[in-house]
């Protein structure tokens, strides 16, 4: 597995994965807030066996990448962070992927949708709620729960609460240790509020939506959306009754072969 860095539009250095043939059909899988490329690791070797060239990105503040000077609520907008995966195609050679988002990972392409909705061969969300309206104070309470209970605390509890899988709890209880929460507090300034549904809406290249059956916080604003929505040609549901929030950890098995069956007639 190769990783490479570029400088993004306001400076700030990011860094990728990239692995599988140069000539397979690229993919992008994109983690959550406070995860990193980690989370993809066996499921991008996993895919580079069979062929795909797999892009794994850290996003900004996360993993390996910088995050911007003064951690300015601004350098973490929404917007910045497409532009940022839009530059990191560029930077990888790739046109279109097929795009799997968790979480962040999601929201971040629901963004790219209205920005460049050629660059997609298809969206799969996991994780993913299309708006949220959480309370104000969701935003400071991510430092202050790092300073509370501490990093080792937090990390295991967030880990415990995210997967029943052990190898899962252990990769999540370390990615939670090494996330810094001030890029939290400064995300969720911006993710506590949003909403792009219409973004998801006005897009009629095909969706994959993977609902996992433990992911209760997401699910109370998810599934209520979906049923308003409808049916949607271009859309397919699927539900992942093992998968909690980081789905691929827990539920891995059939969340990859969801992914291989949509993406052979995507």
């Amino acid at each position: 597995m190769e990783i490479r860095t570029f400088r993004s539009a306001d400076g700030t250095r990011l860094f990728y994965a990239i692995t599988g043939p140069r000539d397979g059909v690229p993919i992008v899988l994109c983690h959550g807030l406070a995860a990193n490329g980690r989370q993809f690791e066996a499921d991008a070797r996993y895919f580079a066996g069979l062929g795909y060239r797999v892009i794994v990105p850290d996003v900004r503040g996360h993993g390996r990448s910088e995050f911007p000077a003064g951690y300015t609520r601004a350098g973490f907008a929404i917007p910045v962070m497409a532009e940022d995966m839009l530059a990191l195609l560029d930077n990888a050679g790739v046109t279109s992927a097929h795009w799997v988002g968790n979480s962040l990972g999601g929201i971040i392409a629901l963004q790219m949708l209205a920005m460049a909705p050629e660059r997609f061969l298809s969206l799969s969300l996991f994780g993913t709620a299309f708006r949220l309206k959480l309370p104000v104070i969701t935003g400071p309470v991510f430092p202050l729960l790092y300073r509370l209970l501490g990093k080792g605390w937090l990390s295991e509890l967030t880990a415990v609460s995210t997967t029943r899988e052990r190898a899962g709890r252990t990769l999540i209880a370390e990615m939670i240790a090494a996330f810094d929460p001030r890029v939290g507090q400064a995300i969720t300034g911006h993710v506590r509020a949003y909403d792009l549904t219409a973004n998801a809406l006005g897009w009629s290249g095909p969706m994959l939506i993977l609902v996992g059956g433990m992911d209760r916080a997401v699910n109370l604003v998810l599934k209520p959306a979906l049923r308003r929505i409808g049916a949607r040609e271009n859309w397919r549901v699927v539900q992942l009754p093992e998968g909690g929030h980081c789905a691929n950890l827990d539920a891995t098995e059939q969340f990859r072969e969801e992914l291989l069956g949509f993406w052979a007639v995507a």
